[in-house]
């Protein structure tokens, strides 16, 4: 079914952009941040949350719309315990995300003025950047496993 294969090729898609673009801004951010240059830093933060509002929301609205689509196509319920947990993990990598989202833009903000007045980085976008770092890895990890959960579909309970 034409419909089917559709879906499941936006779906995979989506998240292929999530993985990738998640991938991709910590690299760059991490690799901006050690050079501690705040001009640096102010210019890739400035891509990153670009980068994070084009691909990562788009993807973040795409895949539960092209998941019930692809689950009702394909006669899959809701119900199952792999989409529930899939889900639940997809809340989790929000929770996660959505913080990590106005972390960027305000250590974007941190480094332009930085830059701008001549100045080190200051301490707050320091303990801010650790709390971006951290929350990257349990978002990663629930992304990495919903994919699993896409691909094997177990029975998990029940």
């Amino acid at each position: 079914m034409l419909a089917e294969l559709i879906f499941r090729w936006l779906h995979v898609i989506g998240a292929t952009v999530l993985l990738g673009t998640g991938a991709g801004i910590a690299f760059f951010m991490v690799a901006a941040v050690r050079t501690r240059d705040p001009a640096l830093i102010a210019h890739v933060t400035g891509s990153v949350v670009v980068a994070d509002f084009i691909f990562t929301a788009t993807a973040v609205i795409a895949q539960p719309v092209t998941g019930v689509f692809l689950a009702l196509l394909t006669g899959w319920s809701l119900s199952e315990p792999w989409i529930i947990a899939s889900l639940v993990l997809y809340g989790v990598t929000g929770a996660f995300w959505l913080p990590v989202v106005w972390i960027q833009a305000r250590l974007r903000q941190l480094a332009q003025s930085a830059a701008l007045n001549g100045e080190p980085l200051p301490d707050r976008f320091d303990t801010l950047y650790r709390i971006w770092f951290v929350f990257g890895f349990p978002a990663f990890a629930a992304v990495l496993t919903i994919v699993w959960l896409m691909i094997s579909r177990p029975p998990l309970w029940g």
